[in-house]
C-alpha cells in the first residue's frame, strides 16, 4: 500500500471524511485545539453543545493516548488528547498518529480523506504532527488476501505556508519509514537476499544514488568470509549492497551498516519455534539503513552516506556453518563460531570492515542483534554502545530531535577478555551475561581503530506485537528517523 497524498494547507478543505482536532487541558478544563471558528459554530448550533462538552459527554479525556469520535457537520471529528495546551513536537507526533489510527478505525473497510488540524504553526511541531500522521496511517497490504482495511487516501496538515520544508521532511522521513516496515512485513519466501536487494535497488532508481549489488561470487572474490559462511546453509546465496550518495559540497562522510538476515533459522543452533515465528523481522537493520539513504537523497542532504547492507538467510542445512568452525573475515582476521545463532555479527562485521577502508567520519552499525538486548532495556528502547562518549551524545541527539528512544550501554574492555580464543584471533560469542556488550566488543574489533562508530541494537523495538502510538503491529521501522536526523545534523 503506497502512503497517502499529504498537503500543506492552510485551512481545513470543506468535505473532509475526517478531521482530526486537539483537546487539550487549560486550567483544569478540556478545550479543543486546531478547531476553525466556523466548525465549532456549526457544531455547537447542530448538537446543542460546545465540542468541548460533547467530547466530555462520550469520555473524552486530555490526557494523551486518548481519542474519541464525534459526528460533525460534514464527516466525523476525531479529537485527539495533547495533555496541557504547552505541547511538545513529541506529544503532537503521538497525538496526531493516534487521531489518525482512531479516524480509521472508525471508518470501516473505506479509503478516507483526513485532515489533521493541532494548530501547528511553529515548523517543529507541524514536522511532528505531519511524521505522526503519516506513521499511523500505515497499513501493510497483505499479499493475496484480498483489500485491507481502511486505508487514508489522503491527508492535509493545517498550518503556514512557511513550513513548507518542514513538511517535505517529515514527508520524507515517515515514507521512509513505511519503506522498512513493508520490507520488515514481507514474509520471507517472497524477501530474501537476491529479492530485497532488487527492491532496493528499484527503491533507489532516479536518485542519484549509486548502488552496487555483490553476489557470492564477488563477495567470494572480495573475501567476504562472514557473510558468505551464514549464507553458506541456504539455497538462497547471499548479498551486499552498497548505495553511496555523494552530494556537491559534502564535508562530512557518514557510512551506515545495517544487518540483513532475511530469515534467521538459528541454523545448526536451531532456535525453538516461539523464538523463530517472527524472524523475518532480522533484517531490520538492512531496511532502516536502505529506507534512510532514500529519505536523504529525496531531501538533497549535503552530506556524503554511504550504506552496505549485509543480506543473508541463516539456515540449518549439510552446508551450514558449524560451532566450532574458524572463518576467516574480510579484515583477514580469523573467528572461532561458537553458536550459529550469533550469526548477525558476523555479517556485521564483514561489513564494518569494508566501512573502515572507505575514509568515512562517523560509521553506524544497526541491527537486531541480542535477545540480551531487549532483556535488558524492553521491547521500546534500543541499546547504543560507542567508541567514545562524543560519538554517543551526537546519535542520542538525533534520537532525541526524532523522538526515539535509545539507551547509552558501555563496552568494558573486561569483554574483550571473553573472546579470546585457542585457535582463531577471535572467537564470535562469550558467556551470557552481558551479551549486547560482548556483541559490541566483538564488532568493534573490525572497526579501525581511531574512527569514530556507534552500534545500535535494534532486537527490542524493531517489532510489537501490537501498535501504540505512532508505532505499528508488526515492522516498526525503528532507527530510520534517527538516521535520518543524524544526516540532517552533518550536513549543517
Amino acid at each position: 500500500m503506497k502512503p497517502p497524498i499529504m498537503s500543506l494547507v492552510t485551512a481545513l478543505t470543506p468535505g473532509l471524511d475526517v478531521t482530526v482536532l486537539g483537546l487539550a487541558d487549560s486550567a483544569g478544563s478540556p478545550v479543543t485545539v486546531g478547531a476553525p471558528e466556523a466548525l465549532a459554530a456549526e457544531v455547537a448550533k447542530r448538537y446543542g453543545a460546545p465540542l468541548e462538552v460533547l467530547a466530555t459527554r462520550v469520555g473524552a479525556s486530555t490526557k494523551p493516548g486518548s481519542t474519541a469520535v464525534l459526528p460533525g457537520p460534514s464527516g466525523l471529528l476525531v479529537l485527539t488528547a495533547l495533555g496541557d495546551a504547552d505541547v511538545t513536537p513529541d506529544r503532537v507526533r503521538r497525538a496526531a498518529a493516534l487521531g489518525v489510527r482512531r479516524a480509521l478505525e472508525a471508518s470501516g473497510d473505506k479509503s478516507v480523506t483526513i485532515g489533521v488540524s493541532l494548530d501547528t504553526n511553529d515548523p517543529e511541531v507541524l514536522s511532528a504532527a505531519a511524521e505522526g500522521a503519516l506513521l499511523g496511517a500505515y497499513r501493510y497490504s497483505k499479499p493475496g488476501l484480498g483489500k485491507a482495511a481502511a486505508s487514508a487516501s489522503s491527508i492535509d496538515i493545517v498550518g503556514p505556508r512557511t513550513a513548507a520544508d518542514a513538511l517535505a521532511t517529515a514527508k520524507a522521513t515517515a515514507e521512509a519509514v513505511w519503506l522498512a516496515r513493508d520490507w520488515v512485513n514481507t514474509p520471507p519466501n517472497v524477501l530474501y537476499p537476491e529479492t530485497f536487494a532488487e527492491s532496493a535497488r528499484n527503491e533507489l532508481k532516479g536518485l542519484r544514488v549509486d548502488v552496487e549489488v555483490l553476489d557470492e561470487k564477488a563477495l567470494a572474490k572480495g573475501g567476504f568470509g562472514g557473510i558468505l559462511t551464514v549464507g553458506g546453509g541456504s539455497a538462497r546465496p547471499p548479498r551486499l549492497v552498497k548505495a553511496s550518495w555523494a552530494p556537491r559540497g559534502a564535508k562530512a562522510h557518514l557510512v551506515l551498516v545495517g544487518k540483513g538476515l532475511t530469515f534467521d533459522s538459528g541454523g545448526l543452533n536451531l532456535k525453538p519455534a516461539e523464538g523463530m515465528i517472527n524472524m523475518k523481522c532480522d533484517m531490520g537493520g538492512a531496511a532502516a539503513v536502505l529506507a534512510a539513504i532514500k529519505a536523504i537523497a529525496q531531501l538533497g542532504l549535503r552530506v556524503k552516506v554511504t550504506v552496505l547492507a549485509g543480506m543473508a538467510e541463516n539456515m540449518p542445512s549439510s552446508t551450514a556453518f558449524r560451532p566450532s568452525d574458524v572463518l576467516t573475515m574480510h579484515s583477514g582476521k580469523t573467528v572461532e563460531n561458537t553458536n550459529s545463532d550469533a550469526e548477525g555479527r558476523l555479517v556485521l562485521a564483514d561489513a564494518l570492515s569494508l566501512a573502515g577502508q572507505l575514509a568515512p567520519d562517523l560509521i553506524i552499525d544497526i541491527a537486531t542483534l541480542t535477545g540480551a538486548c531487549q532483556i535488558a532495556l524492553g521491547d521500546r528502547t534500543a541499546g547504543l554502545m560507542a567508541s567514545d562518549d562524543d560519538v554517543a551524545d551526537t546519535v542520542l541527539d538525533a534520537a532525541e530531535m526524532a523522538g526515539e528512544a535509545f539507551w547509552q550501554l558501555p563496552i568494558p574492555e573486561e569483554m574483550a577478555e571473553h573472546l579470546k580464543s585457542d585457535v582463531a584471533d577471535l572467537k564470535s560469542t562469550g558467556p551470557r551475561p552481558g551479551g549486547a556488550l560482548t556483541a559490541a566488543a566483538f564488532l568493534r574489533e573490525f572497526v579501525p581503530e581511531g574512527t569514530p562508530w556507534a552500534h545500535l541494537d535494534i532486537a527490542g523495538p524493531a517489532w510489537a506485537d501490537k501498535p501504540y502510538d505512532y508505532v505499528s503491529k508488526g515492522g516498526t521501522g525503528v532507527g530510520v528517523r534517527t538516521l535520518v536526523a543524524l544526516a540532517r545534523s552533518l550536513a549543517r
